[in-house]
């Protein structure tokens, strides 16, 4: 699995494509443990010029740094909100772009998920549902 450099991870963060040769890269950036994480970082890196020109505009127009930032605070909380809100979609939209089927990331943690917690639900259905095979 090849990394791209990091003016290709930037080129990734704005929705572009990155080459063929990273796409099992960009199959672990939306389907590993920390998925989210990263979704919430990709927002961040994708409003932070717009959040540094308005912070500069607001104090330079005279505003207090304490308002300037609280406003640019509650911006990046709607940014987060939605970010994380269609962070499903974003991630399957990403893996159809490289040529995998619709929902392919979401099939991919949930066979993840199921591996890893088959044990507990193996417990669960012997304890609690001892009548059902």
């Amino acid at each position: 699995m090849r990394r791209p450099n990091p003016l290709r991870w930037l080129y990734y963060q704005y929705n572009g494509k990155l080459p063929d040769r990273y796409r099992d890269w960009v199959v672990h950036d939306v389907t590993c443990r920390t998925w989210l994480l990263r979704v919430f970082v990709r927002g961040l890196v994708m409003v932070a010029p717009v959040v540094a020109v308005l912070f500069a505009l607001l104090l330079w127009l005279g505003h207090s740094w304490p308002l300037a930032a609280g406003s640019i605070v509650l911006g990046l909380l709607v940014n987060l909100r939605y970010s994380l809100s269609y962070s499903e979609e974003s991630a399957n939209s990403r893996l159809v772009r490289y040529g995998f089927p619709p929902g392919h990331a979401t099939a991919i943690r949930a066979e993840r998920y199921e591996a890893a917690h088959a044990a507990e639900a193996e417990r669960y259905r012997a304890t609690y549902r001892p009548d059902q095979e």
